[in-house]
């Protein structure tokens, strides 16, 4: 073996090292700095990234020219009451929870609950592993609204998660909080969506020390009772709706599936001030959003604007 195979041998291994050693000085940040927090578990659309009937996408992702991405989720983490809990139960929900119990807090339980937004596939249908044909697990706290909740109970294969008590159903009202630790209160709140077979919420968390909303799917700011600037001055984080960039963007009529573009709610935004628009944090890409991609021009000029754009893995402190 020549020198120079040496020395590139051994440049390897040291830059790895350094690499753990970065790794292990986040993780220590977090657990040390934080006794409560947010950790972002996905930010894709229901459909994921790379997206079905998009072969060119998993090609890419194969490659290494583009990232996969999970679908939305939130992990709710209160280090001093050693307890977790997710919001939303995604596709990907296994690798989600593996996340949350090796990264960030290791206990008895998988999770102490999960709280779910409305019944489209990217927002409960990863429950189905908490079933007898995977994790058959016992009594794992659900959290849901009334319709939400009436819709699991009474349809199949969700029916038999409670029928085998796999599953406990939590009612939530409009409104009202829930105190998830001492620390810790979830208030979920209605917003205009498409609510086939349940309603949709967002949910404001409130820790002792920050604030955020989370909002991933809604069919129009315009048409939601509350005045989302007002809402978003009120809170530290915002996580809100991100599924596509601009009208045109998908190869079918984007009424069907309607959501606030983003050039919708930079427009809304334009006239505040850098510390207000720096709360948001886009999330929920559909994979035709340009903005998904970290190295997109746009995205890299919002953020010089002051917004912020969810990755998996990033912190926010309550």
């Amino acid at each position: 073996m020549n020198s120079k195979l040496i020395f590139f041998i051994l440049s390897i291994l040291i830059i790895s090292c350094k690499n753990r050693e970065d790794l292990a000085k986040v993780e220590v940040k977090v657990s040390d700095n934080f006794d409560q927090y947010i950790t972002v578990l996905g930010i894709a659309q229901d459909g994921g990234y790379p997206h079905i009937n998009n072969t060119e996408e998993f090609k890419g992702v194969k490659e290494g020219e583009f990232a996969k991405e999970l679908v939305v989720s939130l992990g709710i983490i209160d280090q001093q009451k050693k307890k977790k809990f997710l919001i939303e139960a995604t596709p990907d929900l296994p690798e989600q929870l593996a996340m949350l119990d090796e990264g960030y807090l290791h206990h008895e339980k998988i999770i102490d609950g999960v709280f779910l937004t409305h019944a489209h596939i990217g927002h409960y249908t990863g429950l189905i592993y908490f079933g007898r044909e995977a994790m058959g697990s016992k009594d794992i706290n659900v959290f849901a609204m009334p319709k939400m909740k009436w819709f699991l109970e009474n349809n199949g294969p969700w029916s038999q998660l409670v029928d085998l008590q796999n599953i406990k159903i939590n009612s939530l009202e409009n409104e009202i909080s829930v105190a998830i630790t001492e620390n810790i209160e979830i208030t979920p709140f209605l917003v205009p969506h498409r609510d086939e077979f349940s309603e949709t919420v967002g949910y404001r968390i409130k820790g002792k020390n920050k604030s955020a909303l989370f909002i991933p799917d809604i069919n129009k700011w315009s048409l939601w009772n509350k005045n989302i600037i007002d809402e978003i001055k009120k809170v530290d984080y915002a996580f809100i709706d991100a599924t596509f960039f601009k009208d045109g963007e998908i190869p079918r009529p984007m009424l069907e599936v309607p959501h606030p573009f983003v050039q919708e709610t930079i427009e809304l935004f334009k006239n505040e001030l850098k510390e207000i628009k720096s709360k948001i944090v886009f999330i929920h890409f559909n994979h035709s959003n340009p903005l998904i991609h970290k190295n997109n021009k746009k995205r890299m000029q919002l953020e010089k604007e002051g917004y912020q754009f969810a990755n998996t893995g990033d912190i926010f402190p309550l």
